[in-house]
């Protein structure tokens, strides 16, 4: 049987989450109308403390609904080299939102204050793009998932509310880091001016993402998703599952985390292993010497039925999840 650690997005919904979509309540959401979508919007936005939320199909698709509702052509985004809105969303900013990006090197991912002051344009500077826009990510997936603190975060936002520049975040896992942390959501939604959360890596939901932010911000979001092709029906099948989700699933994530640590353990006894990035939740990415081509090793994986993925010519991530359980890390060990 392979143990899967490719990502926490492979995750199937449990016997009760599968039981919640199916009895759930829907309409069509395009009308407004479904009741279990809506109400999937309501608690988060609830939970965050900010005024609406909006129910899309993917984390690339409610980052870059929030770029294109923040931005105007011509504008800039301020990031990390490493974010998910610039490696792997196709793109995106660019595509959709006709804006260039700035191009931090951040702490394993993660920017500081003073990094976004001076990477700011002059914005009576006509050779220079105008910054309109902060995208930070946590937990940061290429920086091995680490966390911010929270009080940079708090000063990043102090540098946004001098340069008038919105500030978004990446939160696809930022459950993952709230359970570590000890902070609550709400202390997110007052930073923030838009905040996209993830249902289906962590928390187990089989499809799905939501952005939060002001009734205007998403009534506007919701347009640009229409025009994306965005607008979906009877989704309250799939809200149901991130309703479920959002009650069960959040404080076993340190179960993920406790088992990360458990494989950099094992990993560490392995000679080829060089570096393993230190271990914050639930990502783990080691390195390998310059002789071992990393899409090798993941072959090499494979035939042991450990499945993984590169993250790097001599990098290789693996993921916890739901379903990657003590059973899967003792069997783990032994294929090592």
């Amino acid at each position: 049987m392979p143990i899967d650690l490719r990502s926490d997005t492979i995750t199937k919904p449990t016997q009760p989450m599968l039981e919640a979509m199916f009895s759930a309540a829907v309409g069509d959401d395009v009308f407004g109308d479904d009741p279990t979508v809506n109400a999937l919007e309501e608690k988060a936005a609830r939970l965050f403390g900010m005024e609406a939320a909006l129910f899309c199909a993917s984390g690339t698709m409610t980052n870059q609904l929030a770029i294109r509702v923040h931005t105007r052509p011509g504008n800039e985004v301020i990031c990390d080299k490493n974010s998910h809105i610039y490696l792997y969303e196709g793109g995106g900013v660019a595509l959709n939102s006709f804006s260039s990006v700035k191009l931090l090197d951040g702490d394993r991912g993660r920017l500081n204050a003073q990094q976004v002051r001076d990477a700011v344009n002059n914005p009576q500077d006509v050779h220079a793009a105008v910054s309109r826009l902060v995208s930070l990510e946590n937990t940061m997936n290429k920086g091995g998932g680490c966390y911010y603190d929270l009080s940079e975060i708090q000063a990043i936002r102090l540098v946004c509310n001098e340069h008038a520049l919105g500030l978004h975040l990446d939160g696809a896992r930022l459950f993952n880091a709230l359970v570590e942390t000890g902070e609550s959501p709400l202390e997110y939604g007052r930073i923030f001016d838009s905040i996209s959360i993830c249902l289906s890596k962590g928390l187990g939901c089989p499809v799905g993402s939501l952005l939060l932010g002001t009734k205007e911000f998403i009534t506007q979001a919701r347009r640009f998703r229409k025009v994306m092709g965005g607008g979906w029906r009877q989704a309250g099948y799939l809200a149901a599952a991130g309703i479920y989700a959002l009650d069960h699933h959040v404080e076993r994530l340190k179960e993920d985390h406790a088992r990360a640590r458990a494989i950099g353990t094992m990993l560490r006894r392995l000679p080829e292993v060089e570096e393993i990035f230190p271990i914050d939740t639930n990502i783990v990415i080691f390195r390998l010497p310059d002789t071992i081509p990393a899409v090798d090793y993941v072959a090499q994986l494979a035939q042991k039925g450990i499945r993984a993925v590169t993250f790097g010519k001599h990098l290789v991530r693996f993921v916890t999840h739901l379903d990657f359980t003590d059973q899967q890390l003792e069997e783990l060990e032994k294929r090592f």
